[in-house]
C-alpha cells in the first residue's frame, strides 16, 4: 500500500467525500510536497512557485476554517499530516 493511500485511510476513516474539509486539506498538503520537491529540482520554475504560493494560501484558509467549527480534528489533522499549525494573533 502506498503512503498516500495509507494516509487516506488512516486520516478520512473510509470518508471519500471530496468536499469534505479534512479530505481537501489533505489533497492539497499531498499536492505541495509534490511542488515542493519539483522547485528542489528546478528553482526558476516560477509558474509552479506561483502555483504553490496560491495553494498554500488555500490550505491556510481551510485549516482556520476548520480549527473554528471542530478544534479536535483540527488538531488530529495536524499531528496526523505533520505540519505547522496557524499563527495566533
Amino acid at each position: 500500500m502506498k503512503k498516500q493511500e495509507y494516509m487516506d485511510a488512516q486520516l478520512l476513516s473510509g470518508n471519500k467525500n471530496t468536499g469534505f474539509t479534512v479530505s481537501q486539506i489533505y489533497y492539497s498538503t499531498y499536492q505541495v510536497s509534490k511542488l515542493t520537491s519539483h522547485l528542489e529540482v528546478h528553482p526558476k520554475d516560477y509558474s509552479s512557485q506561483l502555483g504553490l504560493w496560491k495553494l498554500l494560501g488555500k490550505r491556510r484558509r481551510l485549516l482556520t476554517y476548520l480549527s473554528n467549527t471542530n478544534t479536535g480534528l483540527y488538531m488530529k489533522v495536524l499531528k496526523k499530516l505533520g505540519i505547522r499549525g496557524l499563527k495566533v494573533r
